[in-house]
């Protein structure tokens, strides 16, 4: 009899309770009779009654939101971005964002940031989200999010603007704009080494000009009869007869 208490008692524990298990990079937050826990179970087994309470398990790990928003500019243009979000939930704090937004605390993540990009992005010219302003303006969403949901629990790691779609008409200005510059920096190329050839080719002449003016000085009435005199000594070492027609200053010479 006592044996049969005893088997009964235990089914009857074991019908009363029931297990949870919480993985890595997540927690379990018990909720009795719609009443939340202030307790934060980590990694391993939750053990509750199954009639009266229950495990809300939440991510603690890098989660990424992703948005597809138009963005206000400062000239009034919208510009098309797809945004990431990357968040995390801090552990101690998970409770509170439980009972403050509930479960779909990521909607509450997106219309934050709907409110912080409307009001960084006013700031800036349609173009600079499109340059390497885009870090800039990342940075001041980033940090603008933080100032309402970091003291909530909620921390945003990252908000990166992925692509950007400029409307049609200011693309193409844009697109013309950094061909001409392309054309200019590509005619200011020509135009440096059409100068540096005419430089070369003045450099050149002037050279030519001044070893002849250097010459034409070099050769007195002297030096070429000094001249004439050594090809004369020359000519009369050759075997072959030659026919030698000079006026003394300066030899013709005939081969026979």
């Amino acid at each position: 009899m006592k044996k049969y208490i005893l088997l009964v008692s235990v089914f009857a524990v074991l019908s009363l309770t029931s297990c949870a298990i919480v993985r890595p990079g997540e927690v379990g937050v018990k909720q009795r009779l719609g009443k939340l826990s202030d307790e934060v179970n980590i990694q391993g087994p939750v053990f509750y009654n199954i009639f009266t309470s229950k495990v809300i398990m939440t991510s603690i790990q890098t989660n990424d939101l992703e948005l597809t928003l138009s963005l206000p500019s400062k000239e009034g243009l919208s510009v098309e971005s797809q945004i990431s979000i990357l968040y995390r939930l801090e552990k101690n704090k998970v409770p509170n964002i439980i009972r403050t937004y509930g479960m779909n605390y990521e909607n509450i993540i997106s219309n934050v940031f709907r409110s912080a990009s409307a009001d960084v992005c006013a700031q800036y010219f349609a173009k600079d989200m499109h340059s390497g302003m885009r870090a800039n303006i990342e940075q001041a969403i980033l940090e603008k999010m933080g100032g309402i949901l970091t003291e909530q629990g909620i921390i945003i790691e990252s908000v990166l603007m992925k692509s950007i779609k400029l409307p049609a008409g200011l693309a193409n200005s844009i697109e013309f704009k950094l061909q001409a510059e392309q054309d200019a920096m590509r005619m200011e190329f020509v135009l440096l080494q059409e100068k540096l050839e005419a430089d070369r080719v003045i450099i050149k002449a002037k050279g030519e000009r001044d070893a002849q003016k250097i010459m034409a000085e070099g050769l007195t009435p002297e030096i070429i009869k000094l001249k004439s005199i050594e090809a004369f000594n020359e000519l009369s070492k050759s075997t072959n007869s030659k026919t030698i027609i000079t006026d003394g200053k300066a030899p013709f010479l005939i081969n026979e």
